[in-house]
């Protein structure tokens, strides 16, 4: 896993999750996380149906997570759930969930780091490594420091846990949020409200290479 991992944001996109989606798929983000905390769950699963169709016939290689929701997942056949720490726990999310389907976990300190490599996640979210606004209960900000520390730990371990920063991520801080440690970045209100899209998320796609 290495780049621009995109979350949809309902309230704040421009384009709608749809179109945002099919932007985001085109332009080779190896992960598309659909998040909704406003529709009911008939509403989360058809537009969720939908966009792994839109994603599939782009690009099969592209992997579609769902937030939170691990029944959403099972339903349409996702390739895996982002879940956070006051979710289901992670042994549950793992006993419901085939072998073969990913697990991504937001972390927050060392220990959470332990917590999720016992249980054999797929990646780590750090974050929020900036203030921001887009997530009103994301907490206060953790710092480069701790996305160093963690990257430290799992490479002293030798674990192959890609990291994932998110987290009042712009284009002018992100390349040092690169060098401390992310595999991949999320930045959702610099890309959905963004008036070039496809441009923005060029520009955070090329800080890797």
């Amino acid at each position: 896993m290495k780049g621009f991992y995109f979350i949809t944001d309902e309230i704040l996109t421009k384009r709608g999750n749809v179109k945002d989606v099919e932007i985001a798929t085109s332009l080779g983000c190896q992960v598309i996380q659909y998040r909704n905390k406003k529709n009911n769950s008939k509403k989360m699963y058809q537009e969720a149906l939908e966009l792994k169709e839109i994603i599939k016939s782009i690009n099969k290689e592209t992997k579609f997570l769902i937030n939170d929701r691990v029944d959403i997942a099972l339903a349409v056949d996702a390739d895996g759930v982002h879940i956070g720490q006051e979710d289901l726990p992670i042994s549950i999310v793992r006993k419901l969930l085939p072998k073969n389907k990913i697990i991504g976990i937001s972390i927050h300190s060392i220990e959470e780091v332990k917590e999720a490599i016992f249980y054999n996640v797929d990646y780590v979210g750090v974050g929020p490594v900036y203030k921001t606004l887009t997530k009103k209960d994301a907490g206060e900000p953790l710092g480069l420091q701790l996305l160093k520390d963690i990257k430290n730990y799992i490479n002293l371990n030798k674990l192959k846990i890609p990291i994932v920063a998110i987290g009042g991520i712009k284009l002018n801080n992100v390349k040092e949020v690169i060098l401390n440690g992310a595999d991949m970045v999320s930045a959702i209100s610099d890309t959905v409200q963004s008036d070039d899209m496809s441009k923005t998320i060029k520009e955070y796609q090329e800080k890797f290479f």
